[in-house]
This record gives structure tokens, C-alpha cells and sequence, in this order.
């Protein structure tokens, strides 16, 4: 899934191989899916996009807006966007194919569920990705220890560790995926209750954010995602499905996995105690 480190990763790497290219053709809905999601009717996607320029490509939290001209085309937190230099490589099944003049194409195929949505500039009102635009990102200097003691409310005391950084888009684009290993190496259990955390350990919890995220954007992402050329990223998760039947760096301890809030939740009970 894309959260904050792949959006960086792929904007950056869209940046290399797409900007400039003219659009020769796209195709949206080919093989349908019931939580592929696009703005207004995907068949008239062709219509907007085809003969002009792509320009930058931006993260924007958990999301990846791409300029073209007049017009966005922005991908959710659940779409696969891979490059293909050789269209003979595409595959049968997607979810948006586009193409260029120069027989190269981005594809995007939706697995849980994914939006890609294309838009003239203003004409999206969604409330995700408005507040996406208008937050802070973590990786920028904005998001400072004044804006993050900001987010700790009367309202969030009750929740957990977990519910504080992942809903309510308090800091979008921070998702279940990141969380773990932010909360791990800031010794914070995902279910602890946010007024059970004291203010050095919230002041380790954004020095976490920070430095964890920078790290993961700066290696091309998690290990455990895919870049656009589908390639996982550099950065080696602590907490992840890759990591659950492996001792804990820190203790040397079984590490743990269990449901929790529709999700899954990796941590060290030793070095997270709750």
C-alpha cells in the first residue's frame, strides 16, 4: 500500500521516466473492479488526457498527483502504479493503462481497492485528498514539535497509540504500515492509551516520526512494498511480515502479531510494554 515513503519514492521516479512525454492513449476500467475507484466516468478519460503534456509529479501524503496540463491524475493509497518500457510486458489485466508517444506506458491494477483519479485542476472536492493537500507532510519542515503537540487534543486521550496516528487523517498518509515501526522504535505499544504516554515519551514519538519516515523515503520505501519499476524498497522494516518470525534486534525476544483495530499490529512485548 502507499503510504508517505512510496509516494515520495514514485513521484520521484515518475519525475525521471514521464515528465515531458505526450499522452497517446489511455484506458481506464478495462477489467473492472469493484473497489477501483475513479472521478466521474473512467471512458472519458481518454478524451482528457490524451495529447498533452505530463508535467511534475508530486507527493502528496499518501497519495501521487501527477500535473497534466490543465488537468491532475492522482492515485490512492491502493493502486499499484508500475513503468513499462516495453508494452509487449503490460499486463492483460489493469485497472488504467497510459500510454505514450513513445510506445511507454504507466499501468496501475487495484488489488483491495485503489483510486485513480483524473480531474481538471479545482473539479475534485474529495475530503482525502483535500486534507492531504492542506496538512503538513512529516518529511517537511512544517510538521515541527509545535504542530505535532498541536494534534494532541482533550478529544484523543482515549485512544489508542495506534488510532492516534492512523485515523481521523490527523497525519495523512501515515498508515498502518509505517506506524509499526515508528511506535517500535519509539517504545510505544500500539495499544497504549495516548494519556498514559507522557510528554518525553510524545516528544520520542515525533523524533520517531521524523527520522523514520526520512529514512524509509530516502531508501526508496519499505522492503515490503514495491517501487514503480516493482522493485521493493531499501529500507529494512523491524516490525513487518517479513520480520514476525524473527528474534527482536533490540532483546532478542519473540516478537508478536495480532488483529487489532481491522488491522494487523506487530510489536515487542518487552520493549513495548503495555
Amino acid at each position: 500500500m502507499i503510504e508517505i515513503p512510496e509516494s515520495y519514492t514514485i513521484a520521484k521516479q515518475l519525475n525521471q521516466t514521464v515528465k515531458g512525454k505526450t499522452i497517446s492513449y489511455v484506458k481506464a476500467n478495462q477489467s473492472p473492479h469493484a473497489f477501483a475507484w475513479y472521478f466521474g466516468n473512467p471512458e472519458d478519460y481518454n478524451d482528457l488526457l490524451s495529447g498533452k503534456t505530463v508535467g511534475l509529479s508530486s507527493p502528496v501524503s499518501g497519495l501521487i498527483e501527477i500535473e497534466i496540463e490543465d488537468c491532475r491524475l492522482v492515485f490512492g493509497d491502493g493502486a499499484a502504479v508500475r513503468y513499462y518500457d516495453d508494452l509487449k510486458k503490460v499486463p492483460k489485466k489493469h485497472q488504467l493503462y497510459v500510454e505514450f508517444d513513445d510506445s511507454t506506458a504507466i499501468v496501475c491494477t487495484v488489488q483491495m481497492y485503489g483510486g485513480m483519479w483524473a480531474f481538471r485542476d479545482g473539479e475534485f472536492k474529495n475530503l482525502y485528498y483535500l486534507g492531504a493537500k492542506e496538512k503538513p507532510s512529516p518529511l517537511s519542515e512544517k510538521f515541527d514539535k509545535e504542530y505535532f503537540r498541536s494534534l494532541r487534543t482533550e478529544d484523543t486521550k482515549k485512544l489508542s497509540a495506534k488510532a492516534f496516528l492512523a485515523t481521523q487523517q490527523r497525519i495523512p498518509g501515515l498508515g498502518n504500515g509505517v506506524l509499526q515501526d515508528i511506535l517500535y522504535l519509539s517504545g510505544i505499544h500500539p495499544k497504549r492509551k495516548m494519556f498514559d504516554i507522557s510528554d518525553e515519551e510524545y516528544d520520542r514519538l515525533f523524533e520517531s516520526i521524523k527520522d523514520t519516515l526520512r529514512k524509509m523515503a530516502d531508501l526508496g520505501g519499505r522492503d515490503t512494498e514495491k517501487d514503480l519499476f516493482g522493485n521493493p524498497g531499501g529500507y529494512k522494516t523491524y516490525l513487518s511480515k517479513k520480520t514476525l518470525m524473527t528474534p527482536c534486534v533490540k532483546c532478542g525476544h519473540e516478537l508478536h502479531k495480532e488483529s487489532f483495530m481491522g488491522g494487523t499490529i506487530y510489536y515487542c512485548e518487552y520493549c513495548q510494554v503495555l
